[in-house]
């Protein structure tokens, strides 16, 4: 995730509009610690005390042992509704972040002027 927020503003045109959160099945305090340290532009959350219920509540699936997959991500759109649900997002995968900015591209409008 340190990728897309070294990139955030000339890939994502500054993520306008558009609320991102990471989920995963980290413990709530080592997430807070690292996002603290990170200084991410975007959501995480923790579904480590939920059983899952937190991530299938935005339309993901589990994985066969009951946990969220790695860091899936979740994209919400101008709208307030869920455009995508990124079950397995790779932040070591140059793909993930064109296959992300697609998303947003496409449920974001132009910026004035462009």
């Amino acid at each position: 995730m340190t990728a897309y927020r070294d990139q955030y503003a000339s890939l994502f045109n500054e993520g306008q509009n558009v609320v991102l959160i990471g989920i995963s099945n980290d413990p709530v305090e080592g997430l807070g610690s690292w996002l603290k340290d990170a200084d991410f532009p975007f959501l995480f959350a923790s579904d480590a005390d939920n059983d899952g219920a937190t991530y299938t509540a935005f339309g993901g699936g589990l994985r066969g042992n009951g946990m969220v997959d790695s860091r899936a991500v979740i994209v919400i759109g101008p709208d307030g509704r869920i455009a995508a649900t990124i079950e397995a997002f790779n932040q070591n995968d140059p793909m993930a972040y064109e296959a992300l900015a697609e998303v947003i591209d496409r449920v974001t409008p132009e910026p004035d002027g462009i």
